[in-house]
């Protein structure tokens, strides 16, 4: 495999010269699971909270075929460009796949949520959108090393910029899950379900970390070279100069990831509707009118908590589980009705969420 013994080819903008077999088959493997994660909106009906896994996939599969072009000819700029912004960009959109599903898990059991579940799309989505941006903007600047330096030296602080924007939101994303998982599980309202979904997104968390320290490493590492200068290629970090880094921190994790979302998709064990949520008792399933939050749209960005609201005595997470008629479900669309999500799989029994 090309720069498998970490010498420099002459000319290439990979370093090495990039495996021709590798794309071929991270491609075609990004293109099943993506045709998948399209069968799986369909079938579960769901392309409002998991639409973005075909798009990420969708996205990779691009990434790759540019990369699979580059390695016949890897000293040209735009096939190279275009190829490290297409895999740089498609792992922050499996991120914001992930802030949907908390939303919807939040949604599901509304009384441990400590924040609006809406509020993890217009906070956690607006952060990713940040860092798309900055990703897709800063790799296009430092790939092209044909611009000034003074806007490689941008693209330079953007990209870093957006590592570790993305690492922060990483961590308090999953700190909020995790710490939302234990009010559930110290008050008794973790159904099979409910936990599975959890772990999932704990597991893909963890890939997309890993895969984003590895990026980060990366491209720290390199940041204060300047390519049009006298550069010993021996010089440059491993990370850089052997391919094998980008197979296993790269390649392999994100599509572990996407094949991970596909066995164990999160729709298979939550309702397709945020206004049904578990019942205190946790095992029956219930239909209320759902949270309301009438405030401005960008006012909710910017104080996602109502920490304006609790200061007035007023907070718009209003305890509606507490107050409307209690509906009972007549469909049945998810493992917890089938009696794959509750301990004792008692389902019919008389519930209450007061």
């Amino acid at each position: 495999m090309g720069g498998e013994n970490g010498q420099y080819v002459d000319g290439s903008l990979w370093y090495y010269a990039p495996s021709k077999a590798g794309p071929v088959v991270w491609a075609f493997f990004f293109l099943v699971s993506g045709i998948l994660h399209t069968w799986q909106c369909v079938h579960y009906k769901c392309w409002r909270v998991s639409g973005l896994f075909p798009w990420a996939a969708l996205i990779f599969v691009v990434g790759y075929i540019l990369r699979e072009v580059g390695a016949f000819n890897y000293s040209n700029i735009d096939i190279y460009i275009s190829s490290q912004v297409f895999i740089y960009c498609a792992p922050p959109v499996y991120e914001l796949q992930n802030y949907f599903i908390l939303s919807r898990i939040l949604y599901y059991v509304p009384y441990h949520s400590p924040i609006h579940p809406g509020r993890i799309l217009t906070t956690f989505g607006g952060l990713s959108a940040v860092v798309e941006a900055l990703n897709g903007n800063g790799a296009a600047y430092v790939a092209n090393t044909s611009l000034p330096q003074s806007k490689q030296n941008i693209g330079k602080s953007l990209l870093k910029a957006a590592l570790c924007l993305q690492l922060g939101v990483l961590a308090c994303f999953v700190l909020l899950a995790a710490y939302f998982h234990l009010k559930c599980k110290r008050a008794g309202q973790l159904p099979l379900n409910l936990n599975a979904v959890l772990i999932t997104l704990y597991c893909s968390s963890a890939l997309i970390g890993a895969r984003t320290i590895y990026r980060t490493y990366e491209y720290f590492s390199i940041a204060s070279l300047n390519f049009k200068g006298n550069i010993d290629p021996g010089s440059l970090s491993p990370v850089i100069r052997y391919e094998w880094f980008f197979i296993v921190f790269e390649a392999t994790l994100m599509i572990i990831n996407s094949f991970l979302m596909n066995f164990h998709h999160p729709m298979r064990f939550l309702p397709r509707d945020n206004k049904i949520y578990l019942a205190e008792g946790g095992v029956t399933e219930i239909k209320g009118p759902g949270y309301q939050d009438n405030r401005n749209f960008i006012v909710t960005m910017f104080d996602p908590f109502d920490l304006v609201g609790m200061l007035r005595g007023r907070n718009m997470n209003q305890k509606f589980w507490e107050t409307h008629d209690e509906g009972r479900r007549d469909d049945v669309a998810t493992e917890v009705e089938k009696g794959h999500g509750v301990g004792n799989g008692v389902v019919g029994s008389t519930s209450t969420s007061r």
